[in-house]
């Protein structure tokens, strides 16, 4: 802080050299006359070799590798590292506390936490960014490594797909692996920098700039790293290759664990299968007889079982659970930002009893020119998270036309398709501003399409009714229902008084 009490030394990622501006990295063409001509056959055989992280100039423009503060970078969005309460106290959480100021704190209390591998938003308050990305890095230990790694990678990855989500063009990471959680730093690095260059490969053409921040401690091992995984040359590239861990993760750059890649053999064990009406029991028993293996049978027999009635409830949970996690899996790789970019479905604050509110905006959903089956994978990303405790959702009917109404046909799938603790947890359903037509619509689909929501649905006829529920200062409201409500309410009050 300088004498007058102003922040100094916001450093502007802009001003910032890129990845593939470093000194010391030569062109192209003088990079081939290094080779000498006795080297031709070394020369090929290099050349003939494919690198899984090739030589990319456009990624490389995007990377920033800044030793410093992440609290002093002045882009979009800066990147914290704390605990599950986040209410860590580490140098680069107190740093960007003490910059951002005492909003921040209240802010996280909001929250609620952040599980491990998770990520959530605040305002950045007083600092040069304008968002704070908040994640949790997990404890390291030996015997829970597979564990941990899955956690790190996804600290980077939700991370990244948060800016993506809200449209940012700049992010700046710390490292997120502390010295009080233990990850050794260099599998930590290789974890860090691999997911970076996967997610910009596949979903990053709109995020422009991506800043590692590092201490003197981690910037020799990141400069020694980097070049694998975002290398300035082609021959930066060939010789990089050698160095690569086995462990390179998948197309997204999730770590890989070969035991946990299902093999399915037409009838295992070579056993046949003679009878058709053979209990589940016996089905599963033919997989063989460790735990793991006990956890799945022939899907095709039990989904025809299913059909028939003949399965036990816990394994109808079981396959429910598979088919979900599937959608999941989907929903997490698929570029939903045209999705996202219509604000239809969007978290908020907190009701009177201190549950997540998430919105609906039934006019923001143009149903007959969009893809919905996206907007289910969408639905399905944004809430997974939401879901695991107590929540309710605010949908706003209010200006809806033909084209934004939802099928029942949908709205069933949908239902069929979440997870349990999509049900078990929504406490209330807030319809606010209802139509007759809607409310009979509501009134068929709760009582012969599903169970168990219809004393969920409360139907809101204005504002005023909703704060009742949900204080005006914790929820979004978009401004055509306020501009729609003043004047419905506005009216009535007319026709009252003239009464």
């Amino acid at each position: 802080m300088d004498p007058l009490g102003a922040r100094s030394q916001i450093v502007d990622v802009q001003s910032l050299p890129a990845w593939d501006q470093p000194q010391g990295v030569q062109d192209e063409e003088d990079e081939e006359n290094c080779f000498r001509e006795d080297d031709c056959n070394l020369t090929n055989q290099i050349n003939s070799l494919t690198s899984p992280f090739a030589f990319r100039q456009d990624i490389n423009g995007k990377i920033v590798l800044f030793n410093g503060d992440v609290a002093l970078l002045n882009c979009t969005a800066i990147v914290n590292t704390s605990n599950e309460m986040l209410t860590d106290k580490n140098p680069v959480s107190n740093s960007i506390h003490r910059y951002a100021g005492p909003e921040l704190k209240d802010e996280l209390i909001k929250l609620k936490g952040c599980r491990t591998g998770e990520a959530k938003m605040t305002e950045g308050f007083n600092l040069a960014a304008r968002f704070i990305i908040h994640t949790v890095g997990p404890k390291y230990k030996a015997k829970y490594r597979t564990a941990a790694e899955s956690s790190l990678y996804s600290c980077y990855r939700n991370g990244m797909q948060l800016a993506k989500e809200h449209g940012m063009v700049s992010v700046g990471f710390c490292v997120v692996n502390t010295v009080k959680r233990a990850y050794p730093l260099e599998d930590a690095t290789h974890i860090a920098l691999r997911t970076v260059r996967r997610f910009l490969e596949n979903h990053g053409e709109n995020i422009e700039t991506v800043v590692f921040a590092v201490t003197d401690v981690e910037e020799p091992l990141y400069l020694k790293l980097m070049p694998l995984y975002f290398p300035r040359s082609k021959k930066e590239e060939m010789t990089s290759l050698p160095f690569l861990p086995a462990d390179i993760g998948n197309a997204e750059g999730e770590p890989v664990v070969p035991e946990r890649q299902i093999r399915i053999s037409e009838k295992p064990g070579n056993l046949e299968d003679d009878s058709g009406d053979d209990s589940l029991e016996s089905d599963l028993g033919l997989v063989g007889n460790h735990a793991f293996a006990r956890m799945e049978g022939d899907v095709d027999k039990q989904r025809k079982l299913i059909l028939q009635g003949h399965v036990s409830e816990a394994a109808q949970q079981k396959q429910h659970q598979r088919n979900y996690n599937r959608w999941l899996c989907r929903a997490r790789a698929e570029d939903l930002s045209d999705i996202a970019a219509l604000k239809a479905l969007y978290q908020t604050g907190v009701d009177r009893c201190g549950r997540t509110v998430m919105v609906v905006v039934g006019r923001n959903i143009p149903v007959t020119i969009i893809d919905m089956e996206k907007a289910l994978l969408y639905f399905i990303h944004v809430m997974d998270n939401i879901t695991v405790k107590e929540y309710v959702m605010v949908y706003f009917h209010t200006l809806t036309g033909e084209h934004n109404h939802l099928d029942t046909d949908f709205l069933k799938k949908l239902y069929d398709i979440v997870d349990a603790k999509f049900k078990k947890n929504l406490r209330a359903f807030y319809f606010v501003h209802p139509t007759f037509r809607s409310k009979v619509s509501t009134w068929f689909f709760t009582t012969f399409s599903v169970s168990g929501l219809k004393e969920k649905v409360h139907h809101i006829e204005n504002l005023q009714q909703l704060f009742t529920c949900v204080l005006p200062e914790q929820i979004d409201i978009p401004p055509f229902v306020l501009e729609y409500d003043t004047r419905a309410s506005g009216k009535i009050y007319s026709e009252v008084t003239s009464l």
